[in-house]
């Protein structure tokens, strides 16, 4: 079976995040100055085979693990869907 995967890689909440910052601080220049706390992370499709959901989303999360983010300084969260 085929299968999709949406990623999404957030840095962690206790952790700065300098890019968000920088682009909190641009809202507020051009006058959105209620944005606040604004976080930039990664969005990552990716598409595979594997026997059953299952496999496929132990798959992704060891992809997860050891590629598609650093978990000392990021969190992920996924969701699988078959691919018709």
């Amino acid at each position: 079976m085929k299968f999709i995967a949406e990623i999404d890689v957030m840095p962690l909440k206790a952790l700065l995040d300098p890019q968000g910052k920088a682009v909190t601080a641009s809202m507020h220049n051009i006058g959105y100055k209620s944005v606040e706390n604004v976080r930039i992370g990664k969005h990552i499709t990716l598409e595979m085979e594997a026997d059953n959901e299952q496999h496929a989303s132990e798959k992704v999360e060891e992809a997860c693990k050891k590629i598609l983010s650093n978990p000392v300084m990021e969190s992920y969260t996924f969701k699988l869907s078959p691919l018709s």
